[in-house]
């Protein structure tokens, strides 16, 4: 894939969009091989392939430096979850994922709550669906959870006073990321996984190539 075609925007609807529920890839492999890019195009296609297939050891790297600068600071560990969580649900993948073992949860307990958790039927005309599939999250819309989320999360950070310690370790973590998808050299595992199989469901553009 030439990377150098998909634009930002292609990259964000892709990440929103590819399952995370992947591993993510080993150590040996993350810090195997660095190198200076030679032009801009290539830093730039060296980015974008990056942050695509290392998109799980970049997540939870900044969730580490975030959980060492929060460790005197109880509430605002519950609030880097939460909002962590409210930026997880605007995943497709993770959204449905977590929807599915919520509702498998309850129906063990309750069947007849399980069954008003789900989402509700899209009409169907001439064998295709009247509109765009949405995301429901134990019977709701998605956006319900992720505003809820958010709020909390919000009112977590003031109280704990964990805004500037939250800007910081923030600026960190993505400090690091751009610095290791700089200069971690791509290699082949990387770029035959990020091939067009894998990524057609997820690039607007793919039917152009």
């Amino acid at each position: 894939m030439d990377w150098g075609n998909v634009t930002a925007e292609d990259l964000i609807e892709a990440l929103r969009e590819v399952d995370w529920s992947s591993p993510p890839r080993p150590l040996s492999e993350f810090f195997s091989r660095f190198t200076v890019p030679r032009s801009y195009a290539k830093w730039n296609s060296r980015l974008k392939c990056n942050l695509y297939y290392y998109r799980t050891n970049y997540f939870l790297m900044i969730v580490f430096i975030l959980g060492m600068g929060f460790l005197r600071r109880p509430l605002a560990i519950v609030a880097a979850l939460l909002t962590a969580l409210s930026i997880a649900f605007l995943n497709d993948s993770f959204a449905g994922a977590f929807n599915e073992k919520v509702t498998r949860t309850v129906r063990q307990f309750s069947p007849h709550l399980a069954a008003k958790m789900r989402p509700p039927l899209t009409p169907v005309i001439r064998g295709r669906p009247s509109a765009k599939r949405a995301i429901y999250i134990c019977g709701r819309p998605r956006w319900v959870f992720v505003l809820v989320f958010s709020t909390v999360s919000s009112i977590l950070w003031f109280v704990s006073c964990g805004l500037l310690t939250v800007s910081w370790a923030l600026s960190v973590g993505l400090l690091a990321t751009l610095v290791h998808a700089s200069f971690r050299t791509p290699n082949l595992k990387a770029r035959l996984n990020t091939f067009r199989e894998e990524f057609r469901a997820v690039w607007r553009n793919y039917s152009e190539l």
